[in-house]
């Protein structure tokens, strides 16, 4: 069967049978997180999600676990305590236009929570994620968003230019995707894939920290385009990456709509940009967070 923008996680996991197989979906106690878990528990999959907020997991009726990908012990006490294989990890949690903040090891917050964590985590959990007969898989959660702004190297943190939480937001978002290529890079001979999935426009949660007029913004654009998404459907690239028997064995690719997209093409709103899957680029980001995580 065919998807698309339309379809919906549920769908896209339909005929797909994950008995006996383990996840993790940040961020999975609400949105497009909550809708990709109760997918892949319908599937037959043990879903953990992991949250920050006691509420949300226990509103969620799945299992649950603490995790602030912020705080770099959270992240390591959360993989501590992860024990036996894991089949699927989907590194979908983030924050989105936050004001100007910084982690205690002076990390900018969005490049933090929605890079740093995951790299973390990733990497942490590798050894489980090879336990498994097949590989595991891992998706890597990033936005359109991303089309605006390459990671900037020389400056991350915002300490020589003043700080935009557009531009930090969208660059947190490249990151996503250049972890995906450096990871399928290097566990290529692990049996473990790694890809990048845009989950298109989702409104929820994720928009908080935006001015009414940010959202109008944003509502006339939707309306202009492809429109919003459900969270359901916005689950459904993140879902089929994660099941699709089709897509064993493929890393290190970008994923919209249910589909592999190629290079951004000007005056469009789809694809992925070229920065964001180049080499060196990601080579380079790598290096950066294993110092900065600490991460042999």
């Amino acid at each position: 069967m065919a998807f698309g923008a339309d379809s919906t996680a549920a769908e896209v996991v339909a005929d797909v049978d994950l008995t006996g197989q383990r996840a993790v979906v940040t961020g999975g106690g609400s949105g497009i997180g909550l809708a990709t878990a109760k997918a892949l528990a319908a599937a037959g999959a043990q879903v953990t999600v992991a949250v920050r907020d006691p509420a949300q997991g226990r509103a969620a009726g799945l299992r649950w676990e603490l995790l602030d990908l912020s705080d770099l012990g959270s992240v390591r006490a959360f993989a501590n305590r992860w024990t036996g294989p894991l089949h699927i990890l989907v590194n979908n949690a983030g924050v989105m236009r936050t004001p100007e903040a910084h982690t205690s090891q002076g990390w900018e917050l969005q490049f933090a929570t929605n890079h740093l964590g995951h790299f973390a985590l990733s990497v942490a959990l590798h050894p489980a994620l090879g336990e498994t007969d097949d590989g595991g898989r891992v998706v890597a959660v990033t936005s359109a968003s991303h089309l605006r702004a390459p990671v900037d190297f020389d400056d991350i943190n915002f300490e020589h230019r003043t700080y935009d939480p557009t531009t930090a937001y969208d660059q947190s978002k490249t990151a996503n995707v250049l972890f995906a290529v450096e990871a399928a890079r290097r566990w290529a001979h692990d049996g473990v894939t790694v890809n990048a999935v845009n989950p298109g426009g989702v409104r929820g949660h994720l928009q908080h920290h935006l001015s009414d007029a940010e959202l109008s913004e944003m509502d006339a654009r939707a309306a202009s385009g492809p429109g919003w998404k459900s969270p359901e459907q916005g689950a459904a690239t993140s879902a089929y990456v994660a099941t699709a028997p089709v897509l064993a064995g493929e890393s290190g690719r970008y994923f919209e709509d249910c589909h592999e997209a190629g290079l951004h093409q000007p005056g469009t709103a789809a694809g992925v940009a070229p920065y964001a899957v180049d080499p060196a680029n990601a080579a380079r980001l790598w290096e950066i967070s294993a110092e900065a995580v600490g991460a042999g």
